[in-house]
């Protein structure tokens, strides 16, 4: 292993993260970052996150100028085993930098306090260390005390007047509270008029109301992770609130979509090119069973890929602003979709935009279904479909597979949602624009949602947790193993079966009507859904032995084996939303920090396909021979 040049790329991608920071850093002024709603206004000089992402670009810049002048060597000659080092590790430290500017800025997981109304169980987030925040019940909370916290919890973060407390709860509400803070563990979970920040707004510094929590390095870590393995899980409960979330870490958030869309080490080579270097890694790092192509024309590959990634992220930004979308959001939302992430400024995902006057949200509901079923094709085909050969595109077995079976699966959800009245289909129209968008940001592991469907029929949950695991197209920005592996296991299975009976008969494997001679890949392919199984029950069994009780308080006990199960599916295929806890109005802030941690090897295990990560832990991968 050469880790002198290890160093020196590690260095390089280190600059470019902490380079790319920076571009985050004006959406701080609020004549930039306001929102297209106008009832969550941009309203003061965000200096908090201003600061975190200078001081973590700062720190980028340090540690990769380190590495770089500790990889000063030439020998520059880079094989297998330093490529598949250079993007597991790459990955690894980009989440790691990437999570700085979610702890520096101290942006807000969430309330501070969790009442489960089903138990009457009231948790206090406890942080430990500012490593990770565990949920503690309070068993001496009294009946007015929980009178009095509920009502502030249904306040949200603006909080309430002490008259207006007094009237819902018919208590001395400021009395039970500066009783209630005598506590140890409340005394900053309850603030009072006055208390939180200079920043605060003087409407919201008036009331009292529930203190928020600070997102934890294994919360930074989880949503850095998230953004990079363009999963879209978030650990972040209240997007809206600018006070604690500011514009510009959320447009950070939508940058590591943008930067993991097409993959870091692509756009790493696009831009630096590598020569023979640059092979091995992009051989690495694209997602799919093959990635092909000659040394002197990778580089070419890389710009082509990436030219068309950021022209259609353009396209895509131009057309939700013509749609009324503010650029903030605009542009958030379209590097989530290219890149098949699913990160939104709002907590409603798109289908927030429905409650907004004056913005055309059905068109731009249809308009992310068009850019989400691109994204999930594959870039090299797209290409030829751009310079005038569609027939390579319309021909191609996995794209065929690949509308088909979406297209039927919408097709199937949208009969039974009309046939049962689920939530999203009271007509026909609104009905196939849930199934179809569902299905499609689903499929392509994009995770944006305009309709609740933890609230379908569970057929069609059912169908939607099992598209799961098929994804897009290899060559693409969608996570998920891919419809050639499933279509090449099918072929594979079909062959294994027939000479179980016919042992004589010889079927040669064929995709695309040309015959597979490569007996590496079929073993590759088999391989392969042999691992996804293992891991996927393993870390099942450990999310559902591992998670304390407290997490599934209010949803009941009876759905942890389904709701882990979901949670564990959604991260290794890079979706984002599962079904029960991590639904599609939920998120991943209760669970705990062993679990998080857990999801975020799973997101990386996804993104990467396996491999690139699970040689990191083995010891022959390190040796000189």
């Amino acid at each position: 292993m050469n880790y002198r040049l290890l160093c020196r790329f590690l260095g390089i991608l280190a600059l470019l993260i902490g380079s790319c920071m920076l571009l985050s850093l004006i959406w701080a002024f609020p004549e930039l970052g306001y929102r297209t709603d106008p009832q969550i206004p941009a309203t003061h000089f965000e200096a908090s996150g201003f600061r975190a992402l200078f001081f973590s670009a700062a720190v980028s810049w340090a540690f990769g100028g380190l590495l770089f002048r500790i990889g000063n060597t030439n020998d520059r000659r880079i094989y297998r085993k330093e490529a598949m080092a250079i993007v597991g590790l790459g990955w690894l430290m980009s989440t790691l930098l990437g999570a700085l500017p979610y702890s520096f800025s101290g942006t807000s997981r969430g309330p501070a306090v969790r009442y489960v109304e089903p138990t009457g169980k009231v948790y206090v987030a406890s942080p430990r260390w500012k490593l990770w925040t565990c949920w503690e019940e309070d068993a001496r909370v009294t009946e007015d005390e929980t009178k009095v916290i509920k009502a502030l919890l249904s306040a949200g973060p603006v909080g309430i007047s002490a008259a207006e407390l007094n009237r819902q709860t018919g208590l001395n509400a400021p009395h039970v509270i500066l009783t209630l803070r005598k506590k140890r563990q409340w005394q900053s979970r309850i603030l009072l008029p006055g208390e939180g920040g200079r920043n605060t707004p003087a409407a919201r510094a008036a009331h009292f109301r529930i203190g928020t929590h600070a997102m934890g390095i294994v919360d930074g870590i989880f949503e850095a992770q998230s953004g990079f393995s363009t999963t879209g899980a978030t650990v972040i409960a209240d997007l809206q609130d600018t006070v604690t979330v500011p514009h510009c870490i959320l447009f950070w958030r939508s940058t590591t979509h943008f930067l993991g869309g097409l993959g870091i080490i692509a756009l790493f080579v696009a831009l630096l090119g590598q020569g023979s270097a640059g092979k091995s890694l992009m051989r690495a790092e694209m997602p799919g069973p093959t990635k092909e192509g000659s040394t002197a024309r990778m580089q070419h590959t890389a710009w082509q890929f990436s030219m068309i990634y950021v022209a259609l992220n353009t396209l895509i930004a131009i057309l939700y602003m013509f749609c009324k979308m503010s650029m903030f959001d605009a542009l958030c939302h379209a590097f989530a979709t290219m890149a098949t992430g699913g990160f939104s400024t709002y907590n409603g995902s798109l289908g927030h935009f429905q409650n907004i006057p004056g913005v055309h949200a059905t068109a731009i509901e249809y308009i992310t279904i068009v850019f989400m079923v691109i994204a999930g094709m594959n870039f090299a085909l797209l290409f030829l479909a751009i310079i005038g050969n569609w027939r390579a595109l319309v021909s191609d077995e996995e794209s065929q597979t690949y509308m088909v079976l979406l297209l039927t699966v919408s097709a199937i959800i949208f009969g039974m949602g009309l046939y049962h009245q689920d939530t999203g289909f009271s007509d026909w129209e609104a009905g196939w624009r849930n199934s179809l968008f569902t299905v499609s940001s689903v499929m392509t592991t994009t995770g944006f949602c305009t309709a609740d469907f933890d609230q379908w029929t569970d057929i069609s949950r059912a169908l939607l947790l099992t598209i799961m695991f098929v994804g897009g197209c290899s060559g693409s920005t969608a996570g998920g193993m891919k419809i050639v592996r499933h279509v090449l296991f099918a072929k594979i299975l079909r062959i294994e079966i027939e000479q179980s009976f016919h042992p004589r008969v010889v079927r040669l494997l064929k995709f695309g009507g040309k015959a597979v001679e490569d007996q590496e890949l079929k073993r590759g392919i088999l391989l392969y859904f042999g691992l996804i199984a293992a891991i996927f029950f393993g870390t099942w069994l450990f999310v559902v032995a591992m998670e304390p009780d407290s997490t599934w308080e209010g949803t009941g006990l009876n759905n942890r084996l389904i709701d882990a199960g979901s949670a564990v599916a959604t991260t290794l295929n890079n979706v984002g939303p599962g079904v029960g806890t991590v639904g599609a109005t939920q998120n991943f802030s209760n669970f705990s920090p062993q679990n998080k941690l857990v999801f975020t090897w799973l997101m990386m295990l996804g993104r990467l396909e396996l491999f690139p990560v699970l040689v990191l832990i083995m010891r022959p991968f390190w040796r000189d021979q």
